[in-house]
Order: C-alpha cells, then structure tokens, then sequence
C-alpha cells in the first residue's frame, strides 16, 4: 500500500547547518569551486551535489523541491518564481514552431491568455476543448500535437478532469499528459493517476499565507533535470527560478498543508450544502448536484474532501459586486483574487481572473458575469460564518426571506 503524500513530506527531515530543526537557508546568488574542472563539469551537468549559480538551482530550492516530489509521487521537482513561470517554461520546453497544444477550455486566465496568444508568436497553436468529454480531446488531437493540458479541478467552473482516462488517452498517442493540480493538493494526486507532469501555484494552499508567489513543476528526474539545461532548459534560460528565502518560507508552511485542507473542505462543504439548501446556485464537487461528483469521488483522497473551492450564481455582476462588498464590510473575508489564505477570499472571475478569455467564449462555457468564485477559509466556526453570508443575501434579496 502506497504511504500517503501527507506521510511522505513529514517522513523528510534535514538538519540545519549547525543542527537546526529548519534547514539552513542558502542565501547566495553564487557558488564558489575549490577545482577549475568541477565549475567546468557543473556548467556541463556532470557533476551531483554541487551548486553553481542561484538561477540554476540552489540548495533550500531542492529541499522545496523534494517535498513537492513527496507531495505528488513524483521523481523530482523544480520550483519557480511564479505559477505562470512554472507554466510557461513547461509549454516552452515541450513545443517547437509549428506544434499543437489540446488544452481544456477552462483553465486559469494567464493560462488561457499564453496557449491563445502569446504561443502563437513562435507559431504553437491552442485547441480549446471540453476536458470532461474524452471524445472531444480526442478529436482535437492532430500529428502536430506536442501534450494535452489540463486543471485537475478547473478554474473557475470546478470542471473535474478524468485523469486516469486522459493519461490512456496521452499515452495512446504518445503524448504527455501535464495537469495543473493548484486548486486540489492532497484532494488529488494527479501522478499518481497516470499525469506525466504536475505544475501547481505554490502561491495558493501549499504557501496558505499569501505572502509570496511562487510555482512548481513535479514530473521525472530526467524531464526536471532538461528545465534547467544551461543550453537549451527553458527554466534555465527564461529566468523563473525561485528565490531561496522564499522556497525556504514555503517549505515550512507546507508542513502543516494536510491540516488546512481538510479544514477548507469541511468549512466548504458546510456552506455548498446549506446555501444549495436555500436555493443558490451552488458548484462544489462535494455535491450530488455536481455533474462530475462521481468521478471526483473516484480519484479523490477521501481524507481531504473536496478542496476549499466553490462558486455561486448570483444572477448578475451587480448582485455579485453588492454582495462581495458588503461581506467584506462585515470581516467575512476579503475582495481579492488568488485562494488557499486562511481567510475567505471571493471574486467575479468573469472581470479578473477569467477577463483574458473573451466574452463570448466565457458564455459558451457557462461563466456568467453574476458567478463568484469562494476560497473558504479556515474559520473555527463555520456556522456563524453562514448566518453571517446568509444575513447579507437576504439584505440584498439574492435569498428571500420567508
């Protein structure tokens, strides 16, 4: 029986350099040789165990790294300055001129944004398909298509991503198969289905204090080791790596990650029942209602939930702008962008983090300007975060009164 992730990162440990129980933070930029021939090696990738420059790789960034392996069952990890960094030295690793990308229709906006135009600068083209229907990515897949991309739990719609069956469906045409597993570390663990890469928003639950932003790639030791190729590793060359005071910062924070998830699912549960109860148009995969419940069900870690993420339809972009205001007038959480702080955090993805996807595709896909996405916090009690949302719907009659 596989030991849990949660087990995995825990059962790390490493001294610090004068016996700490943290370990020592590497803060340099650059590494100084003993041997002429061992800097000439380094730079050649031949040697183990030794750093050369902070751009390349520094020792608090392996710790990080190692435990986001742990993390997602994989050989190795890379860590970067920002999700986006992680993303796009991924894609830009993969593809050359002329090659094709199968991508979910729903994915983050920045995601969305570079597949749709920024490749297209060095002639990568996007296919923008319905990640639930495997006939759909399968028909979208053409000799020139170099992976398929997908979110293990989409932003911002919740769509859940078959994982098993689009890695027979990668490997059936020798494809990778890279997931973005930001919204559900730990809910799932999209290596250990068959993803041949895992890229994740540490900026988001793994960090869990939003006070930094950063990113990962968690995938094979060969495939980490081509991202930081001093000749031709597009993690290398395109600058992204993470700072070292930062990885160090995370790696801490990551210790306490399997407490916090099972608190946003509990807390998120609690309010996707009880405001499905009052008749909003809830999203959240711990739902019947879901139409991916039963497979979320299936690749899900039962210990952890359903992750901290839910929408709800409130009709209109003025209800939703109402409403967001007054909850953070009452201490509710926080009108803000990014999710997995310890406070609720809500926006209208349709005017942020969605924009870049044009509006008549944000219809075709059933975002509508009056949906809100909520990042639920850890609140202790949960039942009077409810009445406390609730008493503010009711103000603005998004829930009747009886």
């Amino acid at each position: 029986m596989d030991s849990k992730a949660s087990d995995n990162i825990l059962d790390l440990q490493y001294f610090g350099e004068f016996g700490g129980v943290n370990p020592s933070i590497s803060d340099s930029s650059t590494y100084t040789f003993i041997s002429a021939k061992t800097m000439f090696d380094t730079f050649e990738g031949n040697t183990e165990g030794c750093y050369l420059y902070t751009r390349h790789s520094s020792p608090s960034n392996l710790y990080l790294g190692e435990a986001l392996a742990a993390l997602e069952g994989t050989e190795s990890a890379n860590v970067y300055a920002s999700g986006m960094g992680a993303i796009t030295s991924v894609i830009m690793q993969l593809c050359d001129a002329g090659d094709h990308i199968v991508s979910s229709r729903t994915i983050y906006g920045g995601t969305y944004a570079f597949l749709k135009n920024f490749v297209k600068k060095f002639n990568v083209n996007s296919s923008f398909v319905d990640i639930t229907s495997i006939e759909a990515v399968e028909k979208a897949i053409t000799p020139q298509t170099k992976m398929i991309y997908c979110e293990a739990v989409s932003n911002p719609l919740l769509e859940i991503a078959d994982i098993k069956a689009l890695s027979i469906l990668a490997k059936k045409h020798k494809l990778p198969l890279v997931v973005d597993n930001t919204f559900s570390p730990l809910n799932i663990t999209p290596g250990k289905l068959g993803a041949d890469i895992v890229i994740h928003s540490l900026t988001k639950f793994i960090n869990g204090t939003s006070d930094c932003v950063a990113g990962a790639v968690c995938g094979t030791t060969e495939f980490c080791l081509s991202l930081k190729d001093v000749n031709n590793g597009a993690g290398m060359l395109l600058g992204s790596t993470l700072d070292s005071l930062r990885a160090a910062s995370i790696l801490k924070n990551l210790r306490t990650l399997h407490i916090r998830i099972k608190k946003h699912s509990e807390n998120a549960m609690y309010l996707a029942q009880h405001f499905e109860k009052d008749g909003l148009r809830v999203v959240y995969p711990g739902l019947g209602s879901h139409p991916s419940h039963a497979q979320m069900n299936k690749q899900m870690d039962q210990e952890y939930g359903y992750g901290g993420i839910l929408t709800i339809d409130v009709g209109t972009l003025e209800n939703a702008n109402a409403l967001m205001e007054l909850m953070q007038e009452r201490n509710l959480g926080y009108l803000a962008v990014s999710l997995g702080f310890y406070k609720t955090l809500f926006s209208a993805p349709g005017t942020s983090t969605s924009s870049e996807i044009p509006l008549e595709e944000q219809k075709e896909m059933g975002l509508s300007n009056g949906l809100i996405r909520f990042s639920i916090g850890l609140d202790n009690d949960i039942e009077r975060t409810y009445r406390v949302m609730k008493n503010c719907m009711e103000s603005l009659n998004i829930i009747k009164t009886v």
